[in-house]
């Protein structure tokens, strides 16, 4: 199975000649995705707006950051955007310019949730809070019952919980997954701390600075952009891995799965919204999540 199916998908791109990197439509929508992100951020500071106005445009801008994650970075981190590593090095920073860092989540995404997805203990993205349980596996308490209720407000704190805490948590972790006693190399520790500074600078630093409104109309504007940007990718995220129809298998005693990797990505990951051509568009193929489990590095497009 696991080498027919290579060999079909490798026949596809020899026979049609179509690339599996990026083509000029990934790259329109590249420049689609950062312009609105920024465009937005530039009509903020432009103080041309009145706070409801601006306001709105927050929204707007949660919007394109989460577009951004999906769309260019998530692409880039995987190598799946270019052939050349350099061009998805410098794409790739579009993630730790929104407030996340690249290189834990190539670690803990690229890693460790494509090689264990739904494999509890060792898949990160099963353990986002304790609020939620996300595995039939994890800790039953009692107010999980609710969650069905919270789950929606819990999935908007993504971006704030990502950008003020979880890339520092991660880095201070000594056990990720299956690594024991993880070190990281301190140019990756000052890049974590040079782009964290960067994204506080130009999202917080500079607004308080510029935009004529009082520092709590800053702070529901701020807060709009992360909500927003946060409950969409906490959404998109669990549709493709936490819904009925996907397993949540366990290794065996010595540690062995039952099934080979690619056997275990699909019975572990979920489609979703395949015919919504816009929604395809936005999430950067992500609701297509069985075909990207299978050939991460084949460029969304």
């Amino acid at each position: 199975f696991v080498e027919d199916v290579k060999r079909r998908v490798a026949d596809h791109f020899a026979g049609t000649g179509v690339s599996p990197k990026a083509n000029a439509a990934m790259v329109a929508k590249t420049f689609i995705l950062l312009g609105v992100t920024f465009g937005v951020y530039a009509l903020i500071l432009s103080n041309r707006f009145s706070p409801w106005q601006m306001f709105g445009l927050a929204v707007v801008m949660g919007v394109g950051i989460a577009g951004v994650g999906f769309g260019v970075a998530h692409d880039a981190q995987h190598g799946a955007y270019s052939s050349r590593a350099w061009v998805n090095r410098l794409l790739g920073f579009s993630f730790d310019l929104v407030g996340a860092n690249g290189y834990m989540w190539r670690i803990t995404h690229n890693v460790i949730h494509h090689t264990y997805p739904n494999v509890h203990g060792l898949d990160e993205d099963l353990e986002v809070s304790p609020l939620l349980r996300l595995s039939p596996h994890a800790r039953l308490r009692s107010f999980h019952r609710y969650q069905h209720l919270y789950g929606f407000a819990a999935y908007s704190l993504t971006t704030l919980f990502w950008v003020f805490i979880k890339d520092y948590r991660y880095f201070l972790k000594r056990d990720l997954g299956p690594f024991e006693g993880k070190r990281h190399p301190k140019s990756e520790i000052l890049t974590l701390f040079g782009t964290k500074l960067l994204h506080y600078a130009y999202t917080i630093a500079i607004p308080l600075a510029v935009v004529e409104v009082a520092w709590w109309q800053f702070l529901i504007g701020f807060l709009a952009m992360h909500l927003t940007a946060g409950i969409i990718l906490g959404v998109v995220f669990q549709l493709a891995h936490v819904v009925e129809g996907t397993d949540h298998p366990m290794p065996a005693s010595d540690g062995s799965m039952e099934n080979a990797w690619m056997v275990h990505q699909m019975e572990t990951t979920s489609d979703f919204a395949r015919s919504n051509r816009l929604l395809s568009w936005y999430v950067g193929g992500l609701n297509y999540q069985v075909e990207h489990h299978l050939f991460p590095k084949v460029c969304s497009v």
